[in-house]
C-alpha cells in the first residue's frame, strides 16, 4: 500500500495541531515592573530565592551561619516590604529556592557544595549591584 506525498506532508501539521489541542501551551510573558514596584524588584525576588536555597544547603553541608538564612530573610522582609502581597511574593520565592534543593538532596554532595558557592556569589553580586545603583 502506497500513500501519496500530500498525505505525508499533511501528517506533521495534523500531528502538531492534535498535540496543541491535547497539551495546552503555556504562554510565558516577561514579568513587567508596575509603577509601584522598584526597578530592582526582580533582583530582590531572585535574592529571596537564593536565601531559601542557602537556608537548605548550608545546614545540609554542616555549615553554621548566625544569623540563619531564614533569619536574614526575615530581616530582609522587614526592611523591604510594607505591602502584604509583595511580602508573600518574596516568601514564595524563598520557599521555591528551599524546595528546589530539598527534593534533590538528602546529603551534602560536591554538586550541592558547588551550587552553594555559586548562590553565595550570585547573592553578593545582586546585593552589590542593588546597593551601588539604588542605595539610599
Amino acid at each position: 500500500m502506497t500513500r501519496s506525498r500530500s498525505h505525508f506532508r499533511c501528517f506533521p501539521v495534523t500531528l502538531v495541531a492534535a498535540t496543541l489541542l491535547v497539551c495546552p501551551v503555556q504562554v510565558v510573558s516577561a514579568q513587567q515592573v508596575t509603577a509601584d514596584e522598584p526597578p530592582f524588584e526582580q533582583q530582590l525576588m531572585r535574592l529571596s530565592e537564593i536565601f531559601g536555597a542557602l537556608h537548605f544547603l548550608r545546614p545540609l553541608c554542616e555549615e553554621s551561619d548566625s544569623p540563619s538564612w531564614r533569619d536574614q530573610m526575615e530581616d530582609f522582609l522587614d526592611a523591604e516590604t510594607l505591602d502584604e502581597n509583595r511580602r508573600r511574593r518574596f516568601i514564595e520565592r524563598f520557599n521555591q529556592g528551599y524546595r528546589g534543593f530539598s527534593v534533590a538532596y538528602r546529603t551534602c554532595t560536591d554538586a550541592a557544595r558547588l551550587a552553594m558557592g555559586q548562590y553565595m556569589s550570585e547573592g553578593e553580586t545582586i546585593i552589590g549591584d542593588v546597593t551601588s545603583r539604588y542605595g539610599r
